[in-house]
């Protein structure tokens, strides 16, 4: 047994649970985070593939990330600095066209113009709506979300001064909401609505439509004409990370490099990192949150737990299901961890030389941003018509980075990276297994980035691929699930994890979940961790 006297344990040391544990000692806190694996980072790592090859293994960019983390940690100082990308997307076509789209506003209208004049006037009335949407969600999603719902009495008793702090909360949401003015129904729309006939209203021409429209599919199992497919879009004008608003960066030296700032900053801050400690399960008793147990055998005593893995993982692995409410239980039995992502990283001798846009083995603005395959819309929705039936795409979505193409920190010199972020993948088949079948499943997705850029498939020198069950053997993502549950609207906001639990508290008084699992979800954006520190610095020793 671990003697020593934490006032908090962190079960998980991904970005969320670095955020959490550097709070907590900020406030005077003694803290330990325990990471399962021998590297601390969660998704958000760098480890080096292949000799000389430093690879984002899952995450691959940055945006999301709170300025307020950003700098309350110093990450900068600790080696952190993001590359940003321009232009951020690449769509090309089998056709011999492409388009270019990033934050180069003239650039970007005379690539859609090439398609469309009336969108490439419509496409800056499309940003600024969505941009004013995220601005007014962006204070709400950095805070904890009230609990609105007359939800039962026997579910959880409910201090004054919680009902006092939800009405207020309640309220501000109300004020940030009257800013909208008459844009409030189209608010509502894409906040609950379908990205496909939303597209179809602002736009004419099927590449810009589709480039869009397969940012509001990441991470999701659903067809982009699924209702609350349309939120995921404005998660692509939020953050500040990559230099400006919905600007996506790279991380010098791989996203490892961004986890590694955060935990130098943790211990700066006197919080203890221990790697390779598997835990086992949380001890209770009496209904209090006493300690942990690790895979082998150790017990370490602590009152307060914050637990960045799942809600899976937390109530159904690590507690029985008896220490429980039946309600929370059930509830947390429903969550949907419905995923069809794949992981593709390839070690490559040169870049992708596209058919419409030759580059000559020079890196060209086609080669730094999101480069998408297989951009019509009618694509995309027989995509998902596979997977639906537990079948993998016949013909995947890909989306292909290259981050050698700004930061020749990772790969040998005239070598590359690329980092392929496939759909649909389901994590059900409904014949077979993903140990059987991934190899091949990644050949076809090489397949259809050949269309585009013939060299690709000899360039290869080295492959891992990442099946949604390799995704949660190696990140502990149940479902393969990269958002520690979907994102649909019945998981979201004061409903997240389940609903009348979505301050970071738990029935088991003094355990805390800190990471995606919770408001707001998933992606690089610490919030989760950083409200969840809050929370339980409020709560006392």
């Amino acid at each position: 047994m671990d003697d020593s006297n934490y006032d908090c344990i962190v079960i998980g040391g991904g970005h969320n649970g670095l955020v959490c544990a550097f709070e907590l000692a900020r406030g005077g806190r003694k803290v330990l985070v325990l990471e399962r694996r021998s590297l601390v980072g969660g998704c958000a790592v760098t480890e080096e593939l292949w000799p000389g090859y430093r690879v984002s293994t899952a995450s691959y960019v940055v945006s999301l990330l709170l300025p307020e983390i950003e700098q309350r940690m110093q990450l900068q100082r600790h080696g952190y600095k993001v590359l940003p990308r321009t232009p951020s997307s690449f769509t090309p076509l089998e056709d011999g066209r492409s388009l270019l789209l990033g934050p180069d506003e003239e650039l970007t209208r005379r690539e859609i113009a090439k398609f469309s004049q009336r969108d490439a006037e419509a496409y800056p009335r499309y940003n600024r709506l969505l941009e004013q949407i995220a601005e007014c969600l962006e204070p709400v999603l950095n805070r904890t979300p009230p609990d609105l719902l007359p939800l039962p009495r026997e579910w959880r008793k409910v201090s004054f001064g919680k009902k006092v702090r939800d009405a207020r909360a309640g309220w501000s949401i109300y004020q940030a909401l009257k800013q909208l003015g008459s844009d409030m129904p189209e608010a509502i729309e894409l906040l609950t609505g379908a990205a496909r006939p939303i597209l179809d209203r602002w736009f004419e021409s099927d590449v810009l439509k589709a480039t869009l429209a397969t940012d509001a599919i990441i991470g999701t199992f659903q067809p982009i004409s699924a209702p609350g497919t349309a939120y995921v879009l404005l998660h692509h004008v939020m953050g500040s990370a990559g230099g400006a608003r919905g600007v996506w960066g790279y991380v010098e030296g791989g996203m490892g490099a961004l986890t590694q700032a955060m935990a130098k900053a943790c211990e700066e801050a006197g919080v203890t990192i221990r790697t390779d400690a598997e835990v086992a399960s949380i001890r209770v008793v009496d209904g209090k949150a006493c300690g942990v147990v690790l895979a082998d055998g150790e017990e370490i005593c602590s009152k307060r737990i914050a637990s960045n893995v799942d809600a899976h993982l937390t109530f159904e692995k690590f507690l029985d299901e008896q220490q429980l409410p039946a309600a929370f239980a059930q509830a947390v039995n429903r969550i949907d961890y419905s995923s069809a992502s794949m992981k593709i990283n390839m070690a490559v001798s040169e870049l992708p030389d596209f058919t419409c846009l030759p580059g000559n083995g020079e890196v060209g603005p086609q080669h730094r941003g999101t480069i998408h395959i297989g951009c019509e819309l009618d694509y995309l929705e027989k995509a998902y018509d596979d997977a639906k039936y537990g079948r993998p795409s016949e013909r995947p979505i890909v989306e292909m980075t290259i981050p050698t193409s700004v930061d020749r920190t990772i790969a040998p010199d005239g070598h590359h990276i690329l980092s392929l972020f496939v759909q649909y993948a389901p994590y059900h088949l409904a014949d077979g297994n993903w140990d059987d079948i991934k190899e091949g499943f990644a050949d076809r997705c090489v397949a259809e980035i050949a269309r585009h850029a013939p060299n690709v498939p000899a360039s290869i020198i080295h492959r891992q691929v990442l099946s949604p069950v390799d995704l949660e053997r190696t990140y502990g993502l149940t479902g393969g699930n990269i958002m520690q549950g979907a994102m649909s609207l019945q998981q979201l906001f004061s409903m997240r994890p389940v609903a009348g639990w979505s301050d970071y508290r738990t029935p088991i008084s003094g355990l805390y979940l800190c990471g995606s699992a919770a408001h707001p979800g998933g992606g690089v954006m610490g919030a989760c961790g950083l409200n969840a520190a809050r929370e339980i610095l409020r709560d006392g020793r």
